[in-house]
């Protein structure tokens, strides 16, 4: 408990007697402070320095806090601080944002002439957490219903996955492609009543019909590759410094390797308003259609390209657009559309989801009579 002191001060001057005591205190409290731990704060003669830190907004001083959090942290058993381990706190949180980042992507669906919309698509940004920075994107195209393509739109991202789990990283893309189209038709060969949609047609036709199937066209999007898997007559299409880069090739039954093929197994290809396997099916490989093999198959042509500084965004999008649109067509109504809509150098996913949509529209106007999926993915790097 402090002393409390009573007096007036003399005429002429002298303290009274608890100044000394106070003055003791105040020696008491300096040295205290001496002994205390303490972090020097550099401060200038007219006191700039200290009227910075005092403005400073708080959002600042906790990204600092957070830098030094990281670089003072202990990872795998190491401590990082100051000199090289400054640098590796950087690589490991850009390793985690890279993580978290996406390529910008847009997308659009319209039935068009056609009476049930049997299309369908997957977007499936960092979709296996084990690698950074895998994006996954899809266009099913769906002939006799609508469920086959369904059901690869729920699972066929799954089974990749699935399949680069199993073979422990990105060593062979054919391969982990390959396999994972094989169980996703294996898949829906099995497939019973309750599978389907509320407005499938199958419902209608107990049991479950073989009849039905779907191309489908994968992308896979690394920081440094992209990986396309097609099968069918969907078409990924890469523009790059400004030109048309088709990535897969349709599978058409008059395609020379494909009917070479075809009539190897025992199987025709008929004309019947264009070709087709046994006068049916307009495409030479599918996911599904039992009834049609081994003439219509499974098996994904891929395709693996080194990423570029050139790449402006690759195009996936079913045959209804590409019956109505040539690749270079395409690609100049996209560049035209991120153009405009691009604000600082900066195309945002609005601009890709509005270049999706006026694709769409294009195919529309030049009377495509399919359904038309289109996904647009902006492969510009910041």
């Amino acid at each position: 408990m402090g002393d409390i002191c009573y007096g007036v001060v003399s005429k002429k001057g002298k303290s009274p007697p608890c100044e000394s005591s106070q003055r003791a205190a105040r020696l008491r409290r300096i040295e205290i402070r001496r002994c205390k731990p303490s972090v020097a704060t550099p401060e200038r003669e007219n006191g700039q320095k200290r009227q910075k830190l005092e403005h400073t907004p708080s959002s600042e001083l906790l990204s600092r806090d957070c830098e030094n959090a990281v670089e003072n942290s202990i990872w795998n058993g190491e401590q990082i601080g100051s000199g090289n381990g400054k640098s590796e706190a950087k690589k490991i949180s850009v390793a985690k944002q890279s993580s978290i980042m996406h390529p910008k992507f847009g997308s659009a669906s319209v039935c068009g002439k056609r009476r049930d919309m049997e299309d369908a698509v997957a977007l499936h940004p960092n979709f296996w957490r084990k690698g950074d920075g895998l994006h996954y994107f899809g266009v099913y195209d769906g002939h006799g219903c609508s469920h086959v393509a369904t059901k690869c739109k729920d699972r066929l991202h799954e089974l990749v996955k699935e399949e680069l789990e199993s073979r422990e990283g990105l060593t062979d893309w054919e391969s982990a492609m390959e396999r994972s189209f094989f169980r996703m038709d294996r898949e829906v060969a099995v497939r019973d009543a309750d599978v389907s949609s509320p407005n499938c047609r199958c419902k209608l036709q107990p049991p479950a019909c073989n009849t039905v199937g779907s191309t489908a066209v994968v992308s896979i999007i690394t920081p440094d590759k992209i990986i396309i898997a097609n099968c069918g007559d969907s078409r990924a299409v890469l523009c790059r410094n400004g030109s048309a880069v088709p990535l897969s090739v349709d599978h058409k039954p008059n395609r020379l390797d494909e009917l070479n093929r075809i009539q190897a197994a025992g199987g025709r290809v008929i004309y019947w308003d264009g070709p087709r396997v046994l006068g049916v099916l307009a495409m030479s490989r599918a996911i599904g259609d039992d009834y049609l093999k081994p003439y219509v198959i499974c098996e994904p042509e891929v395709t693996i390209v080194d990423r570029t500084a050139g790449d402006e965004f690759l195009i996936l999008a079913s045959d209804g657009l590409w019956d109505v649109l040539t690749n270079d067509t395409a690609c100049g109504v996209v560049r035209l559309c991120l153009g405009h809509r691009a604000a600082g150098g900066e195309i945002s996913e609005k601009a890709c989801s509005d270049a999706s949509t006026l694709l769409a529209r294009v195919a529309l106007a030049r009377q495509s009579a399919d359904n038309v999926s289109v996904v647009v993915i902006n492969l510009k790097k910041r």
